[in-house]
This record gives structure tokens, C-alpha cells and sequence, in this order.
């Protein structure tokens, strides 16, 4: 039985319970099975050993995740080949292609939990109550460790990006 922290995410306020141990920095980065926008599986291994971000959203199509994936892939852009930026969510891969393509986002993958739901479990940011994920920012360093973490308390708000950038920069 997954571990549940109830209360730690809200919605307007309103308590929402994540499946899933808290990630903390300094642990290994727990592994997953997603899929990129071409359906082809991606599990932690398949990820390049340098800096990793991955900026987890509940769905591309609402305005907040749109702004902190926009932002990302911006990053991703002054970083270059120094560190690697997904944004992951349980949105289709149709829909996040065409997301890409709208946002003309390149610089940055998206990865869909959407069939095997085994990143928001296993990083702790699957929402019991809605099976989206909650947004949140993870920092892994080239050995596979979790360098940063942040938990974003409230669904509807943006997350800490200076924060997070300034983990990356330390790290790169």
C-alpha cells in the first residue's frame, strides 16, 4: 500500500491527499516508466547522466502549468546541453505535442504518466482525489541523486523558479 500524506496539497484551500513517499535531497532518484510525445518509453536510465529538472505539471492545458512549462522551456534554452528539462504530466501525448507545437516549446521534452501512473506514486505527486499530478520541481544531479525538491503546497500556484534555477546553476 502506497504511503498517503493527506492535507499537504490543497485546492482553493480545500485538502487533497499525494500517493507516494515525500522525495527529499540527498536520496536517489526514484525511477519511472512514462512515455515522450511519439509514445516511445522513457525510464530514469534513459535520461542523460547530467543535471535533470523535471518540472511537474497536473495538465498543460490550464493556464498555471502553461506559464511554468513556458518558463522552462525558456531555461532550457539559456542552459543548453549543460542540464536537461522535462515537464511531466498524466496529459496525453497528443496533447502535449500539440502544446509543444503551440508554445513552440524544443528546447524541453515533455513526458505523459498517462498509461503506467508510475511517476506521481513513486516521486509522491500523484493527487488521490483528482489522479493528476501536483506541481512540483526536481533537481537531479548527473549520479542519478535529487539535488532539489519543491512541493508546490497550493494546485493553482506557480512554483519558486528562481529557487529552482539557482539549484541548477549550482549544479552546472
Amino acid at each position: 500500500m502506497p504511503e498517503l500524506r493527506k492535507g499537504v496539497h490543497t485546492l482553493k484551500g480545500n485538502p487533497l491527499t499525494l500517493v507516494g513517499p515525500k522525495v527529499r535531497p540527498g536520496q536517489a532518484a526514484p525511477d519511472f516508466t512514462l512515455i515522450d510525445r511519439d509514445f516511445h518509453t522513457v525510464t530514469l536510465k534513459d535520461t542523460p547522466a547530467k543535471v535533470r529538472v523535471f518540472s511537474v505539471v497536473p495538465s498543460l492545458d490550464t493556464g498555471v502549468c502553461d506559464t511554468q512549462s513556458r518558463r522552462f522551456e525558456q531555461e532550457a534554452k539559456t542552459f543548453g546541453d549543460k542540464a536537461t528539462f522535462y515537464t511531466v504530466s498524466r496529459d496525453l501525448p497528443y496533447a502535449q505535442r500539440r502544446w509543444c507545437g503551440a508554445a513552440d516549446a524544443e528546447a524541453m521534452q515533455v513526458l505523459s504518466d498517462s498509461r503506467d501512473h508510475s511517476f506521481g506514486p513513486a516521486w509522491g505527486v500523484e493527487i488521490e482525489e483528482m489522479g493528476l499530478l501536483s506541481r512540483s520541481i526536481f533537481v537531479v544531479d548527473g549520479q542519478g541523486i535529487v539535488r532539489y525538491a519543491q512541493y508546490v503546497p497550493e494546485f493553482a500556484d506557480l512554483p519558486d523558479f528562481d529557487e529552482a534555477i539557482a539549484a541548477v546553476r549550482a549544479l552546472v
